[in-house]
């Protein structure tokens, strides 16, 4: 049966509701970070927003108090799952490294036998603006990342401008829904403010509606103060990571390449001036995502082409190479056999003194009479014609010994 891609995904992410939304492998928190926000807007609701729509009953000032509160809080949830449902903008994995990349190259062992490898360089260079940017060879997505893309390990995906990886979000921040978390932390702040400010506005009409102190009126209304508290708190937080990323922005920069590159004092290409990188990062089309996650997975037979190959090749060569080695030993073997076959005749006709070469006139002896011919072959097919062979020359040569013998008494009788 066939699979959706979010049903073979080889990241860490999590999918819901048939591969619809995305959410990192740390996405339990969310339900921590839904109640940070909503616990405090209903405390503030029931016992601050309340009150001073009492106090201003008259006009519709107490309702819009409460409100805008709502409408901040709704506004600050939506943010907040647009930045953490969402694909951040992650890069999909190859299921083979790039053919066109690799480098085929040979090692030499202590045998000196030759081993070919398959080598794939980890950097290269890309032109950005006209300017040389190295990018890096990712192993895991078996791709080379794309400018300003990063792998996040928590996610285990190649994610384009990755930005971060926020654990209150349970997502990465990268191209896709980096003005979200913008937003969303920026809205937060402003949620914190708006409460803060409600929350000392009401201890501030208790004081004159009683003709008391500060003291007092935090006594009648301790919600506000707890409540004071708890948004200056958080506001240290949200509140210095909008000015943060406000800043990041100007400078068209990333997290990642703030904190990594800070002590490098390298010109930075992407940044355009502060006008252009805000309207860059808030009124550019967003990219469509690069995954269709409920998409059936379509099987690709293995692309092992080029290291098979490269393999039997290597092999191929190897066994040349024997046949070639031993092609050169049988010719030296056949040449040695000749030159023993040659010492033997020598050896042979030295016993005889004077007699070695056997000259014998033809025209001196019969037809029947002739003395055989020693002859001798150069090289030899097998091992079974060459000792024949090498018999055939001794027998001759014995025979032409007792041919000048009979020839010699012969002449001595007439």
């Amino acid at each position: 049966m066939a699979r959706r891609v979010y049903e073979a995904w080889k990241g860490s992410n999590k999918f819901i509701f048939g591969g619809r939304l995305i959410f990192g492998p740390d996405a339990w928190s969310l339900p921590f970070t839904l109640l940070l926000i909503i616990t405090p807007v209903t405390f503030f609701s029931a016992f601050v927003a309340t009150h001073l729509r009492h106090e201003f009953l008259p006009n519709s000032a107490g309702d819009a108090i409460l409100v805008v509160a709502i409408l901040f809080t709704v506004l600050v949830l939506i943010l907040l799952f647009l930045t953490s449902a969402r694909d951040p903008g992650i890069v999909p994995r190859n299921s083979h490294p790039p053919e066109e990349e690799l480098c085929y190259d040979t090692t030499v062992s202590s045998d000196g036998r030759q081993t070919p490898i398959v080598q794939i360089p980890r950097t290269k260079e890309v032109m950005v603006y006209g300017v040389p940017v190295r990018v890096k060879y990712c192993d895991t997505c078996m791709l080379y990342r794309p400018p300003r893309c990063s792998h996040c390990s928590i996610c285990n995906n190649c994610v384009e401008r990755f930005d971060h990886h926020c654990p209150w979000v349970g997502q990465c921040i990268g191209v896709r829904n980096y003005r979200y978390f913008f937003m969303f932390v920026s809205c937060a702040t402003l949620l914190c403010i708006y409460v803060f400010s409600m929350s000392a506005l009401y201890i501030k009409v208790l004081m004159d509606n009683h003709q008391g102190t500060v003291w007092r009126a935090m006594r009648l209304s301790p919600w506000s103060v707890m409540l004071m508290i708890y948004c200056f708190i958080s506001l240290w937080f949200v509140g210095g990571l909008t000015g943060f990323h406000l800043y990041l922005i100007s400078t068209n920069q990333t997290t990642y390449e703030n904190f990594r590159y800070r002590s490098d004092n390298r010109i930075n290409v992407y940044n355009r001036g502060v006008s252009s990188n805000f309207l860059e990062t808030f009124c550019s089309r967003v990219k469509p995502s690069r995954n269709d996650f409920r998409a059936f997975v379509k099987e690709e037979p293995p692309r092992s082409i080029a290291l098979a190959t490269t393999w039997e090749q290597g092999e191929e060569g190897g066994e040349q190479e024997n046949r070639e080695e031993q092609r050169r030993q049988k010719v030296e073997d056949d040449q040695d056999i000749d030159e023993d076959v040659m010492k033997l005749q020598h050896r042979g006709n030295a016993e005889e003194g004077s007699d070695h070469r056997v000259d014998i006139d033809q025209s001196r002896v019969g037809s029947n009479e002739r003395a055989p011919t020693i002859r001798s072959e150069a090289r030899y097919g097998n091992w079974g014609a060459r000792s024949n062979a090498q018999e055939d020359v001794i027998a001759g040569g014995s025979s032409a010994r007792e041919s000048s013998r009979s020839y010699a008494a012969a002449e001595e009788g007439r």
